[in-house]
């Protein structure tokens, strides 16, 4: 049985956008989805459901980190572009092993299920935070939309 992975399908939804708007709105979704999807997996105790669940937080996770690689590499100088997805590749997969080792020390003292639900409950609430941000991340972008001629100016 050959199946597609959820990620994949997000990846290639993103890849044949013809702009970066709505992007923004797109990471704030997904995001909340990615952590209602890790609570809603903990929780489960049905394989299909688990599976459900796990499909969503893919599609979340790769909806996330391909929108904004996708905006930072729309907004950024080219001279300085290196550096900044240095840093953002850094921020991806450079803390993964710190936050891998706390979740570990928190899963010891509360369980696996419980670490997986503060998670994706901080995860959604990063979203909320995100959402709530957006229409000013928008306004400090919206400058350089103009001079790219990805926006009209008003």
């Amino acid at each position: 049985m050959c199946t597609v992975s959820p990620g994949l399908i997000s990846t290639i939804r993103l890849a044949s956008r013809k702009s970066v708007l709505g992007l923004g709105r797109l990471i704030a979704y997904a995001a909340g989805a990615f952590g209602v999807g890790v609570a809603s997996f903990a929780l489960s105790h049905t394989l299909v459901l688990s599976m459900i669940f796990l499909s969503v937080v893919g599609f979340g996770s790769m909806a996330v980190i391909s929108s904004s690689n996708t905006i930072l590499q729309t907004i950024v100088d080219d001279d300085k572009r290196g550096r900044v997805m240095s840093f953002f590749t850094m921020s991806f997969m450079g803390t993964t092993p710190f936050g891998n080792l706390v979740a570990g020390l928190v899963a010891d003292k509360i369980g696996p299920q419980n670490t997986l639900v503060i998670g994706g409950t901080v995860c959604l609430a990063g979203g909320l935070f995100f959402a709530r941000r957006l229409p000013a991340i928008r306004e400090d972008i919206r400058p350089i939309y103009l001079r790219l001629g990805i926006v009209a100016s008003k």
